[in-house]
């Protein structure tokens, strides 16, 4: 998937971020911590001039070496965002023909019967 770019055979050490600056260099950062305030100092470690092409991640594997890998774009490879869909035009439709409601049969009530005192 990834290929070979360019050997270096660097060793890599804990707590710093190794990654191609501009020119195509191979640099590092020390990882950023919270405590940490203000800009890290970049230093370069190897100098490569690796040319860059667009549409290619660029890395260093676990070898050290420089490899790149083509980077997923568009819907073809499952990733991005999904279409919106298109808003449906309101349909008008025919009136159904209204039905009669049942009549409710009433019920007669008993008057109560008033008591004598």
């Amino acid at each position: 998937m990834a290929e070979l770019v360019a050997k270096v055979g660097l060793k890599k050490e804990p707590g710093f971020l190794y990654f191609l600056d501009k020119n195509g260099n191979v640099a590092r950062a020390p990882m950023s911590r919270v405590k940490m305030r203000g800009k890290s100092k970049i230093e370069v470690v190897a100098k490569v001039g690796v040319k860059k092409v667009s549409g290619y991640l660029y890395f260093i594997d676990k070898k050290g070496n420089v490899s790149r890998a083509k980077m997923a774009r568009g819907r073809k490879s499952g990733s991005g965002k999904k279409k919106k869909a298109a808003k449906k035009k309101a349909v008008k439709r025919k009136a159904a023909p209204k039905r009669k409601a049942a009549k409710k049969k009433s019920v007669k009530k008993k008057a109560a019967k008033k008591r004598k005192r």
